[in-house]
């Protein structure tokens, strides 16, 4: 994977993003005289055309060289993105059944690539693109991915640009810290000193040239859903929420159930009661899969502090704190994905604890479908087998059961 000291910040074109939110992964070396090809926007994390500083990015160097936009998303093979649940893909590809009809409707042509990053390399080649713009994800297989296309690039279209840019997050990852944060506290600080020149409204999208390009092949999307879903781990889809840019911004400001508009005002106190499952937010859904932007969520709780300011605050800090904070981890990491990557402290309570004596030993079957003696770790867990929701404490009591009930807390 690429560490972070080989690449650079901008300056790398207009300056609709800011220039630290932005990584050139390779300058791409464009052939004096030539017509600019078109920009392509490799979208992955950040599924959506509206407040996408990697699109915003891309548009704003298609419109300064003249040049056409497209955007690209690959499905990542087993076993990373298509080794997920039937939940999740079934979310993931209807919302980008949603988001390909909107860009059709913008004029922008949407390639869907079933074979995965690999395809990335010669789509740039056959559309003669002039510069490839991908989103942030801290996760090995992402990097790793981002990694060979640009070795690739270089090696066969060295004219191609190659930059990077975390749409994802309120603060780049990058700039909130240069190293492992040990908790929220220090990465708090940090961020907080750099936050005000970040969270700024977004700009529009700049107008481009039409594209007169390849055209993408026609998707059978009924079809690719049920193929991927059969195949998929059968975690049933939940119905409580619906995917895409309009239900997520509906979910934030709608007039009728909006979490800003109705909601937050008893989120500081009722968060994390158990009987009590409005006071969440229902947002993270639309954060994981980049239907919104985290940003745009903080800017409009900003609007209303005034009416809510402990519940407004107590949402910032899981928006931005917390939840990049785990961005820091991961990235930072390298063994994110396994308690190798746990802090000394917590292997060795771990280690300390392993010959404890067990009142329960329970089969992994027993734990999938709840059946354990503590009924509220049990319902807690139907609840997120269900819905797919809960609120942090209810993941962390039924992580803190697992823990004591296994027969190895190593495993």
């Amino acid at each position: 994977m690429t560490p972070p000291a080989t690449v650079s910040p901008g300056p790398v074109g207009p300056a609709l993003v800011h220039p630290a939110r932005v990584r050139v992964l390779h300058p791409g070396q464009p052939t004096a005289g030539a017509r600019p090809g078109p920009v392509v926007y490799w979208m992955l994390r950040d599924q959506r055309l509206v407040d996408n500083w990697a699109l915003l990015h891309a548009a704003s160097l298609a419109a300064a060289a003249a040049a056409p936009l497209a955007i690209a998303f690959s499905l990542f093979p087993k076993p990373f993105l298509l080794s997920a649940r039937r939940r999740q893909l079934g979310f993931l590809l209807r919302g980008l059944r949603r988001l390909a009809a909107d860009a059709a409707a913008r004029r922008l042509p949407f390639f869907l690539l079933i074979g995965g990053p690999t395809e990335i390399p010669g789509l740039v080649h056959r559309l003669g693109a002039s510069a490839l713009i991908a989103d942030f994800s801290p996760l090995r297989p992402v990097r790793e991915a981002l990694d060979a296309v640009v070795g690739e690039l270089r090696r066969d279209d060295a004219g191609v640009a190659v930059h990077q840019v975390d749409a994802h997050n309120v603060v780049p990852v990058w700039a909130a810290s240069g190293k492992l944060e040990y908790s929220a506290k220090t990465f708090r600080s940090k961020v907080s000193k750099v936050l005000d020149g970040y969270l700024v409204d977004f700009p529009g999208l700049p107008e481009v040239v039409p594209w007169d390009g390849e055209l993408p092949e026609d998707i059978d999307w009924d079809v690719l859903i049920d193929r991927v879903c059969r195949e998929a781990e059968n975690v049933p889809e939940i119905d409580w929420c619906e995917p895409g840019e309009a239900a997520a911004l509906e979910t934030l400001l709608g007039s009728k159930d909006g979490f800003l508009t109705t909601r937050i005002k008893n989120y500081d106190m009722d968060r994390n009661h158990p009987t009590k499952p409005k006071a969440l937010s229902g947002l993270s859904p639309y954060l994981h899969f980049g239907h919104i932007s985290a940003q745009r969520c903080a800017l409009e709780a900003k609007k209303c502090r005034h009416l809510s300011p402990k519940s407004v605050d107590a949402f910032l800090e899981e928006l931005i704190i917390r939840r990049e904070l785990a961005d820091n981890f991961c990235y930072y990491q390298p063994h994110y994905d396994s308690l190798a990557g746990a802090w000394e402290w917590a292997r060795k309570t771990l280690k300390d604890h392993a010959g404890d004596k067990r009142e329960h030993i329970y089969t992994r079957e027993q734990l999938e479908n709840a059946k354990t003696a503590d009924p509220v770790c049990s319902r807690k867990s139907l609840e997120c087998i269900t819905t797919g929701d809960g609120a942090p404490w209810e993941n962390a009591w039924i992580h803190a059961n697992v823990l004591g009930q296994k027969d190895s807390r190593m495993d």
